[in-house]
């Protein structure tokens, strides 16, 4: 029995991001390879940050800097190749990182431990690789998903009104949403 588990933690474990970076190349049509890099990259860092803030209800500053250091070592050799498509990228990026950051900064000072600074940061880098047109409806969708769940679980008691529960998940499952709606 306990051989069973371990197998159903390493298929859940190795075949989500599998099976997101199947998804994302299907797009690869309507998608340049830049694009569909940052794309990827986000997607495994999103997934490395929900299993994480499920297991450890937090996420690690080196996670949210090693996904930093990944956009700006994606973004950079653009620069040489192709300027004006990397100043859009850079524009769009840092209007997503100062929306998803201000905005969740603020939640996190109104809301006091509400919403912890993991969260602030992972959506803020999060928001480098979404940009202005993503980093919206992804906070959205991944909000309305909490908001929901919340709900379903306070009404059939499985958590309290002062119990708290990951909410990167949610957020991951609203830049997935985006990803593949854009």
């Amino acid at each position: 029995m306990e051989n069973s588990k371990k197998w159903k933690k390493v298929l859940f474990a190795a075949g989500l991001p599998a099976l997101l970076a199947a998804l994302l190349l299907l797009k690869w049509g309507r998608l340049d390879g830049v694009t569909l890099l940052l794309r990827a990259v986000l997607a495994a860092f999103g997934y490395a940050a929900a299993a994480e803030d499920i297991r450890e209800k937090r996420v690690a500053n080196k996670l949210v800097l090693l996904m930093l250091a990944a956009w700006a070592i994606i973004l950079l050799p653009q620069f040489f190749y192709r300027r004006q498509a990397a100043l859009g990228l850079l524009f769009t990026g840092a209007v997503g990182f100062l929306i998803a950051g201000v905005l969740f900064l603020l939640v996190y000072l109104v809301a006091r431990g509400g919403l912890g600074g993991g969260d602030v940061k992972f959506m803020a880098v999060a928001g480098l690789y979404l940009g202005f047109a993503g980093v919206m409806p992804a906070m959205l969708y991944g909000a309305v998903l909490a908001g929901v769940t919340a709900v379903a679980l306070l009404l059939t008691k499985k958590i309290g009104r002062k119990d708290s529960f990951p909410l990167i998940p949610f957020l991951y499952a609203g830049i997935m949403l985006t990803l593949f709606i854009q």
